[in-house]
């Protein structure tokens, strides 16, 4: 079977949806958004949610009461015009006089309901001005519940995405963005929809419900008894929905996430698609992805036309009885035919607040589900919480002498130490190169300088403070970082360049561009420094991302700077003018560069060789010539002209396809 069969995949789809129903009768489950399978059991129980929910409505309290109230009014209004079709049978067109109970509510002055026409007219002017009054108050109502579910979700997403750039960076990097934008979308938005699925639409459903039963226990008990079996029929068919059909559903927006994933990554390394020849595989992956689909909906849809024969089988058959029954009592007296419709018409009343309870019930599971996500978010423990006696310092404040004092670094959940045995002193305005092979730590240990960690041992002192005791903010605002993975934002190279300083002038910006020797190509741009660059700079060459990263340090005028690897993406001729401008880029800043190239770092005044995770030499150029064959070994591997490859035999590595 070829790998782009959705016939095979979708037998497998429906055997392990019969599997995974059998296992949620043993064990209540849910499949989430990502398709994975949770226990349904709460971490948290209801009364704590309702409580946390209280708080999100905390400032919203007269809102929310407003709009019940105004729910309440229209949805008592609604029930009073069915009550005019029994008034216009037995009294308008059978002749039959008014009773007691409704010549009350008519002035004594009235003479208008004194003939069968002025009681039509009259009937008609008050469904009119009945129904328009409860227009007007449901839609007071649902304005303002609309609008405290607005407040609610931007608070809940502002509280989410503040908390999540006060996370820990290994948490960061375990979160998945497409998750994490779910999680502000949807999960946000469930959590302000609880003002509708628990609050607004099961009070409004509750008095329509209550108002249409006591209205069937007036006109005739029996008839009420013979509506109440219907119940069963609303039950059976919302457990249906909820054990078979609502799981298909998500199973397809699991489908469908896929598909959009996998578009999107094509699309992302078109380059590597087109350089393997891979564009008819590709396009047969996404054609059984939506042949799939195609499979899971029509499969749904076989469902519920199941779930539509059943209600336009019985409720037909179940009416027939209910007029059986009423019109006999008609026949013999105990009814009269204003009752009957009467009783019919609040029968089909009564199905529409129980089907809003159902659709309720489950979109108030969801949310609740979404709002104990929301929470748990919220509970983590923030980045690195400042000590009660950090002290913020300002730029200026901070002279650049950074110790480490025998500092070891795990990463969590890991059994060994990343860096260990870490001592070094770099005075103010030095240049400290870190070398080494891939993994021995020089990234780590930078980290550990811009506090995106904190050493699980030792200590790592400024100025002869320990920078923990250094609020957090106040010394990431000196930091200056280069990265060798470049990365910017939708928007202008002036906005890029500008992120290092807010508020600095154009003279700035365009003084940093020069210095990073950037402005030769931003002035070619069809819009110079008002050029949108795309997102992450797809439209600028690496060499040309790399120096709007050095000219947004530039800006930023760091006390500490960090390169990594500042100059990777640059020819040789743009790599000679960024170490003249990183020359004086670096003047009377601590520097730590992280370089591959050994030629780039031969002016540091001190070279740190690391091994797995330790310090094996550490000097100058020289001085590590002479002292580090480790150091020797790297150099000479750099400069050694190649040996041409040997050729180990004239096969393919694999036979031609």
């Amino acid at each position: 079977m070829p790998l782009w069969s959705s016939r095979q995949r979708f037998r497998e789809y429906q055997s392990a949806s019969e599997i995974r129903r059998r296992q949620s009768r043993a064990e209540k489950t849910l499949v989430t958004r990502h398709g994975t399978e949770v226990s349904a059991r709460r971490s948290r129980s209801i009364l704590p949610l309702l409580r946390a929910f209280a708080r999100f409505l905390r400032s919203d309290w007269r809102s929310v009461t407003a709009s019940l109230g105004c729910a309440s009014v229209a949805a008592s209004l609604e029930l009073l015009p069915p009550a005019a079709t029994k008034i216009a049978i037995d009294n308008v067109f059978s002749g039959l006089p008014l009773s007691e109970r409704v010549t009350r509510w008519f002035p004594h002055s009235w003479t208008l309901t004194d003939t069968p026409g002025g009681l039509l007219g009259a009937l008609a002017i008050s469904i009119i001005a009945i129904s328009f009054v409860a227009v007007v108050f449901g839609l007071i109502g649902r304005w303002l519940a609309t609008r405290t579910v607005k407040r609610v979700q931007n608070r809940v997403r502002r509280l989410v995405f503040s908390q999540a750039m006060r996370l820990p960076l290994s948490r960061i990097q375990q979160m998945r963005t497409g998750g994490f934008v779910a999680t502000l979308r949807e999960d946000g938005a469930g959590v302000g929809d609880l003002v509708f699925s628990m609050l607004y639409n099961p009070w409004r459903a509750v008095i329509q419900l209550l108002g249409s039963l006591a209205v069937l226990a007036i006109t005739d008990w029996r008839l009420l008894l013979g509506a109440l079996v219907l119940l069963p029929v609303i039950v059976l068919t919302h457990r249906t929905w909820i054990g078979r059909i609502r799981p298909m559903y998500r199973d397809i927006k699991v489908t469908r996430d896929g598909i959009d994933a996998h578009a999107t990554e094509v699309f992302s390394g078109m380059r590597v698609v087109r350089g393997f020849a891979r564009s008819r595989t590709e396009s047969l992956r996404y054609t059984e992805g939506t042949h799939l689909m195609a499979r899971q909906e029509l499969l749904v849809w076989w469902w519920s036309r199941g779930i539509d024969l059943a209600w336009a089988l019985f409720i037909p058959v179940a009416s027939a009885a209910l007029l059986w029954y009423g019109g006999t009592q008609v026949l013999r007296g105990t009814l009269t035919a204003g009752d009957l419709v009467l009783f019919l018409t609040y029968v089909m009343m009564l199905l529409i607040p129980i089907q809003m309870l159902a659709s309720s019930a489950t979109a108030f599971q969801a949310n609740l589900a979404g709002l104990d996500r929301i929470l748990d978010l919220l509970g983590e423990q923030p980045e690195m919480p400042d000590s009660p006696t950090a002290v913020r310092l300002t730029k200026r404040e901070i002279t650049g002498d950074v110790c480490f004092n025998d500092v070891a670094y795990r990463y969590p959940g890991a059994t060994e130490d990343v860096l260990r045995n870490i001592s070094f002193a770099a005075k103010a305005g030095q240049t400290i190169a870190l070398v080494g092979p891939s993994g021995s730590g020089k990234t780590t240990l930078c980290n550990l300088v811009a506090r995106f960690f904190d050493a699980t041992n030792g200590a790592i002192t400024v100025d002869g403070r320990n920078v923990r005791d250094i609020a957090l903010n106040s010394w990431r605002s000196a930091l200056g970082i280069v990265e060798q993975d470049v990365f910017l934002f939708d928007g202008s190279v002036a906005d890029n360049i500008r992120y290092g300083d807010r508020v600095a002038s154009d003279a700035l910006v365009r003084r940093a561009a020069t210095l990073a020797h950037a402005i030769e190509f931003i002035d070619a741009l069809p819009q110079g420094l008002n050029t949108r660059i795309g997102e992450r700079g797809v439209r600028l060459s690496g060499g040309q991302r790399q120096r709007l990263a050095i000219a947004r340090a530039i800006l930023a005028d760091p006390r500490i700077l960090i390169l990594d690897e500042a100059t990777s993406s640059l020819d040789s001729q743009s790599e000679r003018l960024i170490q003249f401008a990183l020359m004086s880029l670096v003047q009377d800043r601590t520097t730590f560069v992280i370089a591959h190239r050994l030629s780039t770092i031969q002016h540091a005044d001190l070279i740190l060789v690391l091994e797995r995770g330790e310090i094996t030499a550490a000097g100058t150029h020289a001085q590590l010539m002479v002292a580090s064959e480790k150091y020797q070994n790297m150099v000479l591997m750099q400069t050694a002209i190649p040996a041409p490859p040997k050729v180990i035999g004239s096969q393919p590595l694999s036979s031609p396809s």
